[in-house]
């Protein structure tokens, strides 16, 4: 699994960049207390239960608190068959902190 620093993300969005999904498998209090624009949100128990739901041609941006649920779900996605997924290194926190700082933190 690849990562990709909020940095560089926000670089990547800023380049309209269509073939990027941002997939947040926080629960959905978190969620609506921040997010990243432009993702979705399925939360890590659902995941399984939706992975034929996503385009497996599209990179995946996996996204959570902290990073750590992500890269799990990330593995779990690889295992899936998945070939193209990255995580979000510090997740919506490091995002809050090095990219948007008018985001609530918690």
């Amino acid at each position: 699994m690849h990562r990709i620093t909020p940095g560089q993300l926000a670089h990547r969005l800023q380049s309209a960049d269509n073939n990027l999904l941002l997939l947040d498998v926080r629960e959905p209090w978190e969620f609506e207390y921040c997010h990243i624009p432009g993702s979705i949100l399925i939360p890590m128990a659902e995941l399984p239960s939706h992975l034929d739901e996503l385009d497996r041609e599209k990179e995946i941006i996996m996204i959570c608190h902290h990073g750590i649920r992500s890269r799990q779900m990330g593995y779990y996605m690889e295992q899936a068959g998945f070939k193209n997924i990255v995580n979000l290194e510090g997740g919506v926190e490091d995002w809050a902190r090095d990219v948007d700082n008018s985001m609530r933190r918690y």
